[in-house]
């Protein structure tokens, strides 16, 4: 009888690091010694959007997976101790990143995660290897939609009659919503990801923490400039992978990207904001060639 080889599967670890009083939780897979990946989730998720990617990646990279304080399993201090901005947040995930002891690394942007990459890679440049971008912006391209006129609304006045149309977006059919929309099979899409990811919006303070940020993302696109001069001075390779049907983060914004890197692959998805639910396979194997053509990895983790 001829023997079945069961496929090794990474190990994936769930830890945690103390950052200025905060827990930072993070998941860790992969040896340490291979070239390192760190993977910035979107809203209003967490670490788990990345649950399926990261023992793919490990089985070749170091990979890191923090939640930001108010997300996933991280500190969630108060909007009354805590400034939940997007400046504070690249702030604590730059320690965190340090505490860790990460020197060198590519980063995995996505929605939240692109404006605090952003930040981080353009006062270190010489430490980013390389970047893999899914729906999110560093242009103001695709940013006029209809989603974003009562947030751009409420930058200009923080008022609670411009508050109110946006706290429905922090309830179970938008989360869902942000699953479904643009998909081409609703079966490929797991319930569990947009429970999950609502249970953690439902926490007492929660819902005023995302708030305090839908503020905050205005901040993001006085910045757009310095991040295209950090793209065009550094040319870090780049990989776009990019649901094109999201209408949060649409095609427009990732078209843009063009302009500036001369290093770069770009690839549209038939499918929503969070791509990783239905394209993970072509996604991955996509990253994986991207990474090994685009940084060098040590012979005997290969």
């Amino acid at each position: 009888m001829s023997q079945i080889q069961a496929e090794t599967v990474e190990s994936v670890f769930y830890r945690s690091a103390k950052v200025d009083k905060l827990d930072i939780f993070y998941r860790e897979a992969g040896s340490k010694d291979a070239p390192t990946i760190l993977l910035l989730h979107g809203f209003p998720t967490s670490s788990h959007m990345f649950r399926n990617l990261i023992p793919i990646l490990a089985k070749h990279y170091h990979v890191i997976a923090p939640d930001y304080p108010g997300f996933g399993h991280s500190s969630m201090p108060s909007v009354s101790e805590f400034e939940y901005s997007f400046d504070n947040l690249a702030k604590v995930i730059e320690k965190f990143i340090d505490t860790i002891g990460l020197k060198k690394f590519s980063m995995y942007v996505m929605d939240y995660g692109a404006p605090i990459g952003y930040r981080i890679a353009a006062k270190n440049p010489q430490r980013i290897q390389s970047l893999i971008v899914q729906n999110g912006n560093a242009y103001d391209e695709g940013l006029d939609n209809d989603f974003w006129k009562p947030i751009r609304e409420y930058w200009k006045d923080k008022s609670e009659a411009k508050a109110a149309p946006l706290k429905g977006l922090f309830e179970i059919d938008a989360t869902k919503w942000q699953y479904h929309t643009g998909v081409r099979n609703l079966e490929a899409i797991s319930p569990d990801s947009w429970m999950h990811d609502q249970a953690g919006m439902d926490r007492p303070g929660n819902k005023e923490i995302q708030l305090e940020l839908f503020y905050s993302y205005g901040t993001n696109s006085p910045l757009y400039p310095g991040w295209q001069k950090y793209f065009r001075d550094h040319q870090p390779p780049t990989l776009i992978v990019w649901g094109k049907n999201d209408q949060i983060f649409p095609a427009a914004g990732a078209e843009p990207y063009k302009r500036d890197l001369k290093n770069l692959e770009f690839h549209l998805f038939e499918t929503g904001h969070f791509a990783l639910e239905e394209d993970l396979p072509t996604i991955s194997k996509l990253m994986l060639e991207f990474l090994r053509k685009s940084v060098p990895q040590p012979a005997e983790v290969r």
